[in-house]
């Protein structure tokens, strides 16, 4: 049989202190406690301060902000006069730099002259130096041929091609 043990006298209460009740730190176990503030009522001008102003003075517009100067978009490059619209880029192969052209009706394209890409975000001159029809080389391109151009730069569709005059 197991022996009882012997309940442990209790202990005295000790008094709390003023500090400890208002829930301020005595040791290191106890947050500080601060009291919410009030905040102060919001004042409206009364009627009375208002039609007191002397009649030869003007009341003040309250200040507005100055809208800011709009900045013009950046302008895209144009053309040169010098420059004849031949075509615009149908499509863009970047794994071979090549882009396929739709040419104008009238225009052809040779190996040797110089074009000038134009877009949104293109704008680069260079000069043609190859030129394939079903993955044959060729000379000289007219309006109804399919054709793929090695480009040095990134073409994007809807690209304008222009042919630069000597």
């Amino acid at each position: 049989m197991a022996a009882r043990r012997k309940a442990k006298p209790k202990r005295k209460k000790t008094p709390v202190s003023k500090a400890r009740k208002r829930g301020k730190t005595i040791g290191k176990t106890t947050a500080i406690r601060k009291k919410a503030t009030r905040k102060a009522p919001l004042r409206r001008p009364s009627a009375k301060k208002a039609a007191k102003t002397p009649k030869g003075t003007a009341k003040l517009a309250p200040a507005r902000p100055q809208p800011q100067a709009v900045r013009p978009s950046p302008r895209r490059p144009q053309p040169v006069p010098a420059e004849q619209r031949i075509g615009v880029v149908t499509h863009y192969y970047s794994h071979l730099s090549v882009a396929t052209l739709r040419l104008d009706p009238g225009t052809t394209l040779r190996v040797g002259g110089v074009i000038h890409v134009l877009g949104n975000t293109t704008d680069f001159t260079q000069t043609v130096e190859s030129l394939e029809v079903d993955h044959k080389p060729v000379l000289e391109v007219g309006p109804n041929d399919d054709f793929g151009l090695k480009v040095n730069e990134h073409a994007r569709e809807h690209d304008v091609v222009f042919m630069v005059r000597p």
